[in-house]
């Protein structure tokens, strides 16, 4: 009897690991099927990117008349800014960051606020144009502005 209790017992703490770890990998794909995309009605760049977006999210696309106040709201600094914002979490994204920033973030989870790709690169997702040198991707935490990873 006693023998049997010890395999219970021991066959209980290998499921309750296994749901253990599955519980912490399925929380982290989960950051990877929803993202929401702010952007105005007007611009035309962004659809490049929410294409390629598309990829590896399940897209809202949020169209909006001013979208200062998503900028606002994650504390975005103006010289920072972009024409639209992505929510994938409790991360924003500005700008048109290459996944590879994206994939980045996910997979690290740093405590940050969100990055940012500043101003419209030539060869940047849904820009077009050829890539010219290095894009320089910024994190943000607590106002503070730090580089992230360079691509």
């Amino acid at each position: 009897m006693e023998l049997n209790l010890k395999f219970i017992a021991k066959v209980l703490v290998f499921f309750v690991i296994v749901f253990a770890v599955f519980a912490i990998v399925n929380s982290k794909v989960n950051l990877k099927t929803g993202a929401v995309v702010y952007k105005s009605l007007t611009c035309g760049c962004c659809e490049g990117f929410i294409s390629e977006l598309k990829n590896d999210f399940d897209v809202d696309i949020r169209i909006m008349d001013d979208i200062s106040s998503i900028k606002e709201k994650y504390n975005i600094p103006l010289e920072m800014q972009s024409c639209h914002t992505t929510i994938v979490g409790d991360y924003f994204i500005e700008g048109h960051v290459p996944m590879e920033a994206i994939d980045e973030l996910l997979k690290t989870m740093p405590d940050v606020e969100g990055i940012i790709l500043p101003g419209m690169p030539a060869g940047a997702p849904g820009m077009s144009g050829i890539k010219k040198e290095p894009f320089k991707i910024y994190s943000l935490k607590d106002g503070v502005i730090s580089e992230f990873l360079e691509i």
